[in-house]
Formats: structure tokens, C-alpha cells, sequence
């Protein structure tokens, strides 16, 4: 086949277009945004996994893959006339040099934190018909990512704590709660308390400037190479993991610990 453009980024509209034609592919030429849904969520995560990988290859693989979904949606919309992938790249373009009048024009910052305060009030400023300040938090966000991301909005407005042993102190409170909850048969209850706890936590490593989820994913991936070298020893002693009781897991969850 001889393609007409041979500019990456104009041969992959080329690409996708042929896909979505009359000859192109029956998986493409099915789809839509909301079919689409959950590729875009897929991708944007083996994107993360590529780059904690640190491996070039891999994160341009998988940014492809993402570009793939937002040529996909494009495409989709010029099909109904409702936009192309150009409109898409101006729009971003026209609210990247909005957002960025210490770039684009004479405004000035301190730092990072102001560039962060000034995008938020530029933002409220480009839709002003919203209702608060919390709308633009999408609802689809991990719940403690969003929890994240709405206490950092508030805090922009003075909502906050001024001390990181404040906000220690009501992470002990909510903890406190969670055990006397835990004395009742009222499990809505116990997952009230429980969600305070998570909330407390998420806004104690906002505080000190720690993303809540990079640091649960951290733990998880720990646990997973401390379970995974249990499995290995467990292997190497010719015992499956159901045959051993949990004073052996414990002790070799401690060796893993050490090594792992």
C-alpha cells in the first residue's frame, strides 16, 4: 500500500482513517468513545509501568499506544464532523500558551507552587459557570488519588492545616475511631471510619509533599517481591505454600525482608 503522507504523525491520521474506511479493519470500525473507554485507561497504565521500567524502548512503545487511542477518538469525531485531530492539537496548543502567560507573555513567577496557584485561577477563569471549585475533579480518578487531588484545590484557599502535626493528630483521631467502631456489628460504620482514615493519610503525605498513591503503590510492589520470594523458597523445598502453616510463611517472609 502507498500511503500519501509520509510524516509520522500525518501518516498515522492516514493510517487510522484507513482502518476506520470501508476496507479497513471490523474491530476498528466498530468502535466508539465510549467502547474505546477502558483501551485509553489500559494504555495510560502500561505507559506508567513503562517508565517506572526507566527502558526508552518501552516507554515509546507504550506512549504509541496511547497516541493510537487519541487518533482512534479523533478520527471518530471527524467522522461526525464534530472535530479532527488538528482541532485537537490547536486546542491543547491555545491552552498551553494561556495557561503559561510567565512563558508566553509578561507575567513573572516565584516557582513552581505559583505557576500551580496561577493555573488554577486561569482555569476558574475559563469556566466560570462552574458551580465549585471541585468540579474539575474527575469523578473516574483511583479514590485516593482523588482524594489528593481535592485537598490540594482546597488548600489553595486556605482550607488546610498549618502544621504537619495537626494533621498527625487527626490521622491518630480517625484511627482511634476506626477501633471503637470496630466494637459494633455496624459495618458502615467501620467503612465511614476506615475511608476517614484513608482520607487522613491521603492529606498527611499531601502535607509533606507525597503523592498518597506513588507511596501505596511503592508498598505494594514491595509486598508483591516479599510474597514473590516466598513462593520461590516454598518451591525450593519441594512444599506448596497451602502445605505450610503461617509461622513458616512468617519466617520467610522475614528472610525476605531481609533479601528481597
Amino acid at each position: 500500500m502507498e500511503f500519501k503522507e509520509k510524516r509520522p504523525l500525518y501518516l498515522f491520521e492516514e493510517v487510522i482513517s484507513i482502518l476506520r474506511g470501508e476496507n479497513g479493519c471490523p474491530w476498528d470500525k466498530k468502535q466508539t468513545h465510549m467502547t474505546l473507554r477502558p483501551y485509553l485507561i489500559e494504555e495510560t497504565y502500561e505507559a506508567i509501568d513503562a517508565i517506572e521500567s526507566g527502558d526508552p524502548a518501552h516507554i515509546r512503545e507504550e506512549l504509541g499506544d496511547i497516541l493510537l487511542q487519541i487518533y482512534l477518538h479523533a478520527e471518530i469525531a471527524r467522522e461526525k464532523g464534530e472535530f479532527t485531530i488538528d482541532d485537537v492539537a490547536q486546542t491543547i496548543i491555545d491552552k498551553i500558551i494561556l495557561r503559561h502567560p510567565h512563558v508566553f507573555g509578561e507575567d513573572s513567577v516565584r516557582d513552581a507552587d505559583q505557576v500551580a496557584d496561577r493555573w488554577e485561577q486561569i482555569k476558574k477563569q475559563e469556566k466560570p459557570n462552574r458551580e465549585s471549585m471541585l468540579d474539575g475533579v474527575p469523578r473516574h480518578l483511583p479514590a485516593l488519588l482523588k482524594a489528593y487531588r481535592i485537598q490540594q484545590k482546597v488548600s489553595r484557599v486556605g482550607f488546610d492545616w498549618e502544621r504537619v502535626e495537626d494533621v498527625a493528630a487527626k490521622l491518630d483521631e480517625e484511627v482511634r475511631e476506626l477501633k471503637e467502631a470496630l466494637n459494633s456489628p455496624d459495618t458502615e460504620k467501620i467503612a465511614d471510619e476506615a475511608g476517614d482514615i484513608l482520607f487522613s493519610i491521603a492529606n498527611l503525605l499531601r502535607f509533606i509533599r507525597i503523592n498518597p498513591e506513588d507511596a501505596l503503590t511503592r508498598t505494594i510492589n514491595k509486598f508483591m517481591a516479599r510474597f514473590r520470594y516466598i513462593e520461590k523458597r516454598a518451591t525450593e523445598m519441594n512444599k506448596s505454600l497451602e502445605e505450610m502453616d503461617i509461622d513458616e510463611m512468617e519466617g520467610l517472609w522475614q528472610e525476605a525482608k531481609i533479601k528481597a
